[in-house]
């Protein structure tokens, strides 16, 4: 289905700074253009302070997925991932949205939103390494973080790209690139 906002996937491998970008590009997201949202994600997994999500038991995240609360769900790392369904009210009112998803599910998005752009944040691999280091939700002989290694080895492009920001740069630098890339898509 067509809607009126612009729907934005920005993908990357862990660490590769997507929360960072989107807070920035946020604070600088102009007045006068059409509202920006970013909605809150869920995940089977505990709070952590490096990542803004709603934390919820597999339980839950099953009752919700029932009763369909989610429009885009995968699981990765594993954890359960849900984009809240509400997001295609956003669209649907001429604003624009931007999720942070798997690279996984572009396909599916796809079929759900004709209008869609995919953000790839690229970063080297030792960056990667530094940023997941630095986070501490997980040790370096943790098996999760040696397959968030191996995942950020194996993809570090994305042939299905729209947009790639190279976030290795200055984060205002990268922030700057990625809002006029988002305006310039929303205008």
């Amino acid at each position: 289905m067509d809607y009126s906002g612009q729907l934005f996937l920005i993908v990357g491998n862990s660490g590769s700074g997507k929360d960072a970008l989107l807070k920035e590009v946020l604070k600088r997201w102009p007045a006068s253009a059409r509202p920006v949202r970013v909605p809150q994600r869920y995940i089977t997994r505990p709070a952590h302070a490096s990542e803004p999500f709603y934390s919820v038991t597999p339980d839950e995240f099953a009752a919700f997925k029932r009763r369909g609360k989610f429009c885009l769900t995968w699981h990765v790392y594993d954890a359960d991932y849900g984009v809240p369904a509400a997001i295609l009210d956003r669209l649907a009112e001429g604003s624009s949205v931007i999720v942070n998803v798997s690279r996984d599910i572009i396909p599916q998005a796809r079929q759900l939103v004709g209008n869609l752009k995919v953000i790839f944040v690229a970063v080297p691999l030792d960056i990667t390494l530094q940023r997941i280091s630095a986070r501490k939700r997980e040790s370096e002989d943790d098996p999760g973080f040696v397959q968030r290694m191996a995942r950020a080895k194996a993809n570090q492009t994305l042939a299905e790209a729209d947009f790639v920001v190279d976030n290795s740069v200055p984060l205002d630098e990268a922030a700057e690139k990625l809002l006029e890339y988002m305006l310039s898509c929303t205008n």
